[in-house]
């Protein structure tokens, strides 16, 4: 049987969504003849030339009210249009001579997304050109999506589609209702790339990768053209929103426009359905309309080192562009960059916080590979895909195991360049970062949450400020780039709590141990500790009638609740003012106004 494997729009545009590539990886070791289509950048590619934004100007825009910024776009539409294809040369790395050209302010139209002269110059001081004509370019093309979304498709984004749509989605019929409706223009332009694709590849399955709410839709507008024009077609969906939101879906409609559902690691349950047996944690529609649960709670899986390297074969290498939105090096390392994604270990080695999905498949079964099996698949990876840079993407890398790699890679004396997720604890030493910088480790990112001793303490962190202090410090004196997860309105967490936490935050940050940072607002969901145990966080269930399609997060109420979303707003403000190097002699208390 061969198989396509497909990421929907949209996901990030600088490098692959890796699932598919690791999925395809294991079948063709199995045998199986599969393939990969990334349909986010092949999208965009179609999407960002001068024929389709000639079509899109040439709409017929009378009678609309438009913002200010769009009737500046349609009065200079030629520029657009002239300008659109060198751009995306240029931030595909296809044209980098046109760096000297972009990097200068005067050649752009001015909107206000466009930074002043003397922003760019302390961003980027006077020889940063490639990296300055990169955000200058960015800063065009959100314009240009901007004018797309408030005029011609309001689901559409750089990075995500009919998010809004898929968020929250307890019911299924809101989003049918959408998918009943013609196509947009989006839609019309991603089903074209599709239908391209299928005619040439010719699957007899198709598997969609669904990571986000924000790929939803478009996959299921992909299964439902592909349910009319080709009926014959198994059509697969999975994926980390799939694991998250659909484990307790009761509503069979999603199944007229698919025929599985597989949930949690997806090689064995895509091996079982291709080859034949017993199906594994999967979801069908029988014959009268009922939801067929095949061995839904089953742990049998593909150990991790068998699951073989990543394969990258199949997707548009040369197509994918760097974007820096913001000029912060670190938080530009998710945007820009060409990374080969893979994961050290399966599973996290702590698995014990409270706001985690601890119960799921993806956290709780933690398994590593010898160093020597990772270094062997990071070789294959860059032979094929001619990439040295690695974002190992684990839950969080044992610092153990962090030692080996980086041992192994010095022993095999490979010039790589790599980043990932940690926990902030003592292992990490001065001499461990300092052998991590040595081989090649220029960045990482990990969980402070709230950063104070009494909610650390409930959430089982396993840390503490001060551990997470020194590690930090131990990394930036190695010259390796750290940036933190940050989470308020944990349950019975105070307004002064969450003013110290930003306290802690902007210390770190003045002292040049934290470069980048994002504050997350606690969501309780239905497989972590906290969601399955509220009354040991101090809060309680909102009793509601649980959803027939997505359930995931769930509502609670805890004593003393605070104004979130005016302690988001400041906590939000003061970092993206410390993340430019900006604001730190001003008193915390003032990042927290009332309007």
């Amino acid at each position: 049987m061969k198989i396509l494997l497909v990421t929907p729009p949209l996901t990030q545009l600088n490098t692959p969504y890796p699932a598919t590539c690791h999925l395809q990886g294991f079948l063709r070791s199995r045998g199986i003849d599969a393939g990969q289509m990334d349909l986010s950048i092949e999208l965009i590619e179609h999407l960002f030339t001068r024929e389709q934004l000639s079509r899109i100007f040439q709409a017929d825009f009378s009678g609309r009210k438009l913002s200010r910024q769009s009737k500046n776009i349609l009065e200079q539409y030629g520029f657009y249009i002239q300008t659109i294809e060198p751009v995306m040369r240029f931030l595909s790395g296809r044209d980098s001579s046109l760096a000297q050209r972009f990097s200068d302010l005067d050649f752009w139209p001015q909107s206000k997304r466009f930074p002043s002269e003397d922003d760019l110059e302390w961003a980027f001081g006077v020889i940063g050109n490639h990296d300055r004509a990169t955000h200058l370019c960015t800063l065009f093309l959100k314009d240009l999506c901007d004018f797309i979304n408030q005029n011609l498709d309001p689901n559409f984004e750089l990075i995500r589609y009919a998010e809004s749509l898929c968020l929250r989605l307890p019911e299924f019929v809101s989003l049918q209702q959408t998918l009943q409706q013609p196509p947009s223009l989006i839609d019309q332009l991603m089903l074209d790339v599709f239908a391209q694709k299928i005619r040439a590849c010719n699957p007899e399955m198709v598997g969609f990768c669904i990571p986000f709410p924000g790929n939803l839709y478009a996959g299921l507008r992909c299964a439902q053209w592909l349910r009319k024009e080709f009926p014959s077609v198994k059509i697969v969906m999975g994926g980390g929103y799939v694991n998250t939101e659909l484990r307790s879906i009761t509503d069979p409609t999603i199944f007229d426009y698919i025929d599985y559902l597989t949930f949690d690691d997806g090689e064995l349950p895509l091996l079982r359905l291709i080859e034949g047996g017993e199906m594994v944690r999967t979801l069908y529609r029988n014959g009268a309309g009922e939801i067929v649960r095949a061995n839904a709670d089953s742990k049998e899986n593909i150990p991790f080192t068998e699951t073989a390297a990543p394969d990258y074969d199949g997707l548009l290498h040369n197509n994918y562009i760097n974007l820096i939105e913001l000029t912060n090096p670190m938080h530009a390392l998710w945007s820009n960059g060409r990374w080969n994604k893979m994961m050290l270990a399966h599973g996290c080695y702590w698995g014990k916080c409270t706001f985690c999905d601890g119960s799921l498949d993806y956290i709780q079964r933690f398994e590593m590979a010898p160093v020597e099996l990772i270094v062997d698949r990071m070789e294959a990876v860059m032979q094929q895909t001619g990439q040295s840079g690695f974002h190992f993407v684990d839950e969080a890398a044992p610092p153990a195991l962090l030692r080996k790699l980086s041992e192994e890679i010095l022993r095999r004396k490979l010039t790589v360049s790599y980043w990932t997720n940690v926990r902030f604890e003592k292992s990490y030493t001065p001499e461990l970062c300092y052998l991590m910088a040595k081989s090649g480790c220029i960045a990482i990112s990990g969980g402070l949450e709230v950063a104070s001793p009494r909610i650390l303490k409930m959430i089982n962190k396993g840390i503490t400020i001060e551990t997470a202090r020194e590690s930090m410090k131990n990394f930036a004196n190695a010259g390796i780039m750290t940036h933190a997860y940050l989470m308020y309105g944990f349950p019975t967490e105070t307004a002064q709590e969450t003013v110290d936490s930003l306290e802690v935050v902007r210390d770190l940050f003045a002292n040049g141990w934290l470069q980048s940072a994002f504050w997350h607002r606690y969501a309780m969901t239905a497989h972590s500790p906290s969601g399955l145990n509220p009354e040991s966080v101090g809060a309680k269930h909102v009793s509601i009638s649980a959803g027939t399609f997505a359930n995931n997060e769930i509502p609670f109420t805890t004593p003393h609740e605070i104004d979130l979303d005016y302690y988001g707003e400041g906590l939000n403000l003061a970092t993206y003012n410390y993340m430019q190097g900006a604001g730190f002699d001003m008193p915390i208390k003032k990042w927290f106004v009332r309007k």
